[in-house]
């Protein structure tokens, strides 16, 4: 085998064993709740073999959905994770930083104590709207005057995401009925959403993930440099707003449908990373492989750690996320981006 194709032939082999075992992720947070059910049995619904009784009206109602969502949510927030670190060319850095999960809060907030807002179905569109108007003022904030750079971004993003924290701080305290609505929102969890959620927020992420799909070779290249990004033909200030574009509709979408998710965005590139090296044609489709992997993988601990009760997916996220980033940056130098 020639040397040229062994790093292919690796990335496509952990690229499939990545698959196999979101594939047998899926099953599980399909099969294992507050009714667990057995794999085989579990296996017959799907298939059509068991169409009909207490376990198909489980599998189909609520996990068939509610592993839907952990998919969409984790692709998104792993692509949107690698776009911002290559954007920014930050190890540590995540979509928080462009102001989309506080945007969403605050929109929520808005929804709940001003309009009386109290579904999901209701704030899911005041939250992709209040992501999308924040990214949309950093980034205009970032570049006023002048070409936009990652760090006046960055900047921009810190400057808005105090101002809007401060605002739903000051709105949660006057009002402590939206606090209670709120605070449930603001965990992040995959439960109580059902498929008309995926519907809503799918387009957007489809959009997002294809943006990022075409941006993966201009990244390639400012990776190695603003002027020679420029040399080699590539449109800086473009190929910025499409990722800024990309990150806001991916992570506006996730944050909308299940609330902030910690710690995702930030780690699951890194892991990506360490797998395939720094070529985002690689990063990209591992980020939305593992992503929902570790999602789904949470979701499916928060069901049983506690039971019959579940922990919201987010706390889990945040527990099981920080000592992996941590371990990642304590064993080894953080990948070159």
């Amino acid at each position: 085998m020639a040397l040229s194709t062994q790093p292919r032939v690796r990335r496509l082999t952990w690229l499939v064993l990545a698959l196999a075992v979101l594939a047998i992720v899926c099953l599980l947070s399909i099969a294992i709740g507050s009714r667990s059910i057995p794999l085989d049995t579990a296996w017959r619904v799907l298939t059509g073999a068991l169409p009909a009784g207490d376990e198909a009206t489980i599998i189909w109602d609520r996990r068939i959905p509610r592993t839907l969502i952990g998919l969409m949510v984790g692709v998104a927030l792993g692509v949107a994770g690698a776009l911002m670190q290559s954007l920014t060319r930050n190890p540590l850095a995540d979509p928080a930083l462009l102001g989309v999960d506080i945007g969403a809060s605050t929109a929520v907030v808005a929804a709940i104590a001003f309009f009386g807002i109290t579904g999901v179905g209701g704030y899911i569109w005041f939250a992709f709207l209040g992501a999308a108007v924040a990214s949309v003022v950093v980034y205009v904030l970032g570049s006023t005057g002048r070409a936009v750079t990652p760090e006046r971004m960055v900047l921009a993003g810190a400057a808005i995401s105090a101002t809007l924290g401060a605002f739903v701080a000051a709105t949660l305290v006057l009002d402590p009925a939206a606090f209670q609505q709120f605070r449930f929102w603001q965990i992040g969890s995959l439960d109580g959403r059902d498929l008309g959620v995926v519907l809503w927020v799918l387009p957007f992420v489809l959009i997002g993930l294809l943006v990022a799909a075409l941006l993966a070779s201009p990244l390639n290249a400012l990776a190695l440099g603003d002027e020679t990004g420029r040399a080699l033909g590539v449109n800086l200030g473009l190929v910025r707003l499409g990722c800024a574009t990309a990150i806001t509709l991916l992570c506006g979408a996730a944050t909308a449908a299940v609330g902030p998710i910690a710690f995702i965005g930030l780690t699951v590139p890194h892991m990506a990373r360490a797998l395939t090296g720094p070529d985002q044609r690689w990063v990209l489709p591992f980020s939305a492989v593992l992503a929902p992997v570790l999602l789904l993988g949470a979701d499916v601990v928060g069901r049983v750690i506690i039971s019959p009760r579940e922990m919201e997916v987010g706390i889990i996220t945040a527990f099981v996320g920080a000592p992996v980033f941590i371990a990642l940056c304590r064993r080894r130098k953080l990948a070159h981006l």
